[in-house]
């Protein structure tokens, strides 16, 4: 299906690996002019490495990605972790870079996407958002407040032509997934070459890959979803709902 997507101008965060990048290569192939942006990522005419934790940043960011008709906010790692364990300036660092960090980029992308009556912005979030983890608590808290940014201002955005959408991942196979699964083999089976064993509990017997997660956010990027927003999709395989 072509997504009507050529000549369009995309910035992603997080883009130098996993998710990130994987919808960076597939917003690339239906024809975008694709922008990336992250911590570690080889800078050139179209990357640029930028922390958006810091104050500023985002500004900046925006400034150099010039006039956008995409936004992908998908930058930041929350740590594991319950309410004990997780002290505030830990607490504080994750949220500086995941939930401000969207919020500030989304704002700062915001009035030049009105000033021209359209855009998408598209958040990746995440399924602890909407299936709360004790053991994950500054990730579940921060993605729940992040799923109501989304709906709060995608149900509001239509009247200055701007979709704003949510994706939220279960497990996805990205490099973080993987070494931290070699781990739990290591410790639970001996052996951390047998992680993919510990897959066995996943929706279809493993994770999703990150290829899957950007096929829907360049659907959802696109005009074949025109009429989408404030919406969020859950790609969990249906995990959530067990």
């Amino acid at each position: 299906m072509d997504l009507k997507l050529k000549g369009k101008r995309a910035l992603v965060t997080g883009a130098s690996k996993g998710i990130g990048r994987a919808c960076a290569e597939m917003l690339t192939s239906e024809g975008c002019t694709v922008l990336g942006v992250s911590r570690s990522i080889a800078p050139s005419a179209n990357a640029r490495a930028a922390d958006l934790s810091l104050r500023g940043a985002a500004e900046e960011v925006a400034a150099w990605a010039g006039d956008l008709d995409i936004l992908v906010n998908n930058a930041g790692a929350i740590p594991g972790g319950d309410l004990l364990k997780v002290d505030e300036e830990t607490w504080r660092k994750a949220w500086d870079l995941k939930v401000f960090g969207y919020i500030n980029l989304t704002r700062a992308v915001y009035a030049s996407m009105k000033a021209k009556k359209r855009g998408v912005i598209v958040n990746v979030i995440g399924a602890a958002g909407e299936k709360m983890n004790a053991a994950y608590i500054t990730g579940s808290v921060g993605n729940a407040g992040l799923m109501a940014f989304t709906r709060a201002l995608g149900g509001t955005s239509h009247a200055d032509g701007i979709r704003v959408l949510g994706i939220n991942p279960g497990p996805v196979a990205t490099d973080r997934l993987i070494s931290l699964h070699k781990q739990m083999a290591q410790t639970k089976l001996g052996d951390a070459a047998r992680y993919e064993e510990l897959f066995k509990d996943m929706s279809f017997g493993r994770p999703a890959t990150p290829e899957e997660i950007a096929n829907t956010v360049a659907f959802f990027a696109s005009d074949r979803s025109a009429y989408t927003s404030g919406t969020i999709l859950t790609i969990d395989g249906g995990q959530s709902n067990r």
